[in-house]
């Protein structure tokens, strides 16, 4: 064994470190990239297919390994269009010469969960007696920074006062939706996917829409306030729950969403930063 060490440092050159570290820190970037996105979910689903494969062919359930051989082979090939705003994204920031200059950060919110929760019910609350329209998008494990990126970063702290006032009127991020993670306001005036699930109340605008179809393309929780009759409704799985009282919002808040935290060697998470 030490005879096998001693001839693998011997070949082991200053060019060999310095390639090690380059593929290492190419590696890295790849992930920041695509932090905060679906891309981080499709990534885990074909680990676990890879992982299915390997255990199948150990075992010698052939017919198992090929059906997996045959999917992965088939993802591989959808890996560009899959990734394609990813790949979009990396091409834009390496012409922006940006690729070698994003930050690394860790952000975890436990303490403030509570407080968060209790501003997000309020402000519901307020909009509910002024009459006023809002959509409240809570991000989970999946990221929405595709639908983060169409509207205005603020990166904002989060209180009643300050989402009431996105909401007003005559507030140019009115229309559109706010987007929450942990205890930080992300973006408002978020363009999001509608929902084309069919049998739906004719008396359901673009906002409850919109609330459906996020929780459709990801694991979000949603929050509407509607502007014609101040009803609240709560949007999960592609499911929505309308005329839901304060006190019962609050409870089934509590019980939806925990709160994230951000690891470096939590690789099976791969929380990044905000996104």
């Amino acid at each position: 064994m030490n005879e096998l060490v001693q001839e693998f440092f011997a070949q082991f050159s200053w060019r060999d470190l310095i390639d090690l570290l380059i593929v290492a820190f190419l590696f890295y970037k790849i992930v920041m990239i695509i932090r905060g996105t679906r891309a981080v979910q499709l990534l885990k689903g074909l680990l676990v297919l890879v992982v299915a494969m390997v255990v199948s062919d150990w075992l010698g359930f052939r017919a198992i390994n090929w059906l997996l051989t045959q999917l992965i082979t088939v993802g591989v090939i959808a890996i560009p269009i899959v990734f394609q705003p990813e790949l979009r994204r990396a091409l834009e920031k390496l012409g922006r010469g940006q690729f070698f200059t994003d930050t690394f950060s860790i952000t975890s919110s436990k303490e403030k969960h509570g407080e968060v929760i209790t501003e997000i019910v309020k402000t519901c609350s307020v909009l509910k007696k002024r009459g006023l329209g809002g959509l409240i998008v809570i991000e989970r494990k999946t990221g929405l920074r595709d639908f983060v990126e169409t509207g205005i970063m603020i990166d904002g702290k989060i209180s009643a006062e300050f989402l009431i006032n996105i909401f007003m009127p005559r507030s140019p991020l009115h229309d559109g939706a706010v987007v929450i993670k942990d205890d930080v306001v992300r973006a408002a005036g978020c363009y999001l996917p509608l929902t084309e699930k069919e049998g739906l109340s004719k008396d359901l605008g673009t906002r409850h829409r919109a609330a459906i179809g996020i929780t459709e393309h990801s694991d979000a929780i949603s929050i509407v306030v509607s502007e014609e009759n101040g009803k609240i409704s709560i949007s999960v799985n592609g499911k929505i729950i309308r005329d839901i009282k304060e006190q019962d919002l609050e409870k089934k808040l509590k019980e939806l969403w925990e709160p994230g935290e951000s690891s470096f060697v939590n690789l099976w998470h791969w929380k990044f930063g905000n996104g």
